[in-house]
């Protein structure tokens, strides 16, 4: 099969559009022909590596991806051959107590497609069959791939975590981002007031197509709150969902007495200060959220292919060029997701 793959970590030149053989699934699970995979900032993270991450090498990027069925492992049902699935790519291990109790987003020995196993930047890949969702026959293949992840992602972490009700007022601390743009949806689906707070105005006005109600310029609001702050009556927000995480003491200024920092990543960086004191004098919670249970995940690709909720798709690449798809998303390029065509 075709895949791309890097033998050792480094810039996007490690990237190598070349040959491995096929997989075969082991029992309980399904062998799927990949026909489209969808980017996410981990891959380059993974790419680029970190101290004690350790791969089977060459490894393949990629979390998202939908494709078809080939042909099922021993033990494997409820699929059969020819089906067209999307990925979830959150993979527990099915026998631990969290797993047991529906928890399986913390697994004891949870992992992810694409980072700590080979993910979707190839023709062909086997996952256990809890972890497919079946799509309608006529369901494009790149809308699914493009929602998988960051949809699982925003539904868990806005619904289950933060508990978003409808009239509440919540803020986005970017507008481009996959997470970003399906919280926004998330949100506005859910009946909130939303607040994005953007780097320019091109996505910002993106921001606004998706929903957005109110629009922060952070490039020319240097302390983006006190804008927040201002725009919201001076009351503040219910919730913030930031997901840089150097921008912390910003949104717990900008929430008000109560409110909610939600958080499922951290882009600018892992470690940095904030002041405590905002967190105790105003009642604030920080609620931290990874990726969603199977059954969170099935809930909200309901939505997605019945047209309740839609994936953002920024730009498609064919596979092999899956080192500049890589560098529009590093960049900062983009709106939505960037997809790659495995045809």
């Amino acid at each position: 099969m075709k895949a791309v793959l890097f033998h050792q970590h480094g810039g996007p030149e490690v990237l190598e559009y070349a040959d491995l053989p096929t997989p075969e699934p082991k029992p309980g699970q399904a062998l799927i022909r990949l026909r489209a995979a969808a980017l996410n900032r981990m891959d380059v993270f993974v790419r680029n590596g970190w101290p004690g991450l350790k791969l089977e090498l060459p490894h393949i990027n990629g979390a998202d991806g939908a494709g078809e069925i080939v042909s099922l492992g021993k033990d494997a049902s409820g699929f059969a051959a020819g089906e067209r699935v999307v990925l979830n790519a959150n993979l527990g291990c099915g026998s631990c107590e969290f797993c047991l109790r529906g928890q399986d987003n913390l697994c004891r020995d949870w992992h992810l497609l694409g980072e700590t196993v080979r993910g979707t930047y190839a023709e062909y890949i086997c996952v256990p069959v809890r972890q497919l969702y079946k799509l309608p026959h006529d369901f494009d293949f790149h809308n699914a791939a493009a929602a998988a992840l960051v949809y699982q992602t925003a539904w868990h972490s806005m619904v289950k975590r933060g508990g978003v009700k409808a009239g509440e007022t919540v803020a986005i601390v970017g507008a481009g981002g996959g997470v970003n743009s399906a919280s926004i949806r998330v949100a506005k689906y859910l009946g909130a007031r939303v607040v994005v707070i953007g780097s320019n105005p091109k996505k910002l006005t993106q921001a606004e197509s998706l929903g957005a109600d109110i629009l922060i310029d952070r490039s020319k609001e240097e302390d983006w709150s006190k804008a927040v702050f201002i725009a919201t009556e001076k009351r503040g927000v219910d919730l913030v969902v930031d997901n840089v995480g150097t921008t912390f003491p910003l949104s717990l200024r900008a929430l008000k007495k109560g409110g909610r920092l939600l958080t499922v990543g951290n882009s600018g960086a892992p470690r940095f200060e904030i002041d405590n004191r905002f967190i105790f004098a105003k009642h604030l919670s920080i609620i931290g959220s990874t990726m969603s249970t199977l059954a969170d995940f099935a809930e909200v690709m309901d939505l997605i292919v019945t047209g309740k909720l839609k994936a953002v798709i920024d730009k498609t690449f064919e596979l092999k060029d899956a080192a500049a798809a890589q560098e529009r998303l590093w960049r900062g390029e983009n709106f939505g997701k960037i997809t790659l065509d495995i045809s």
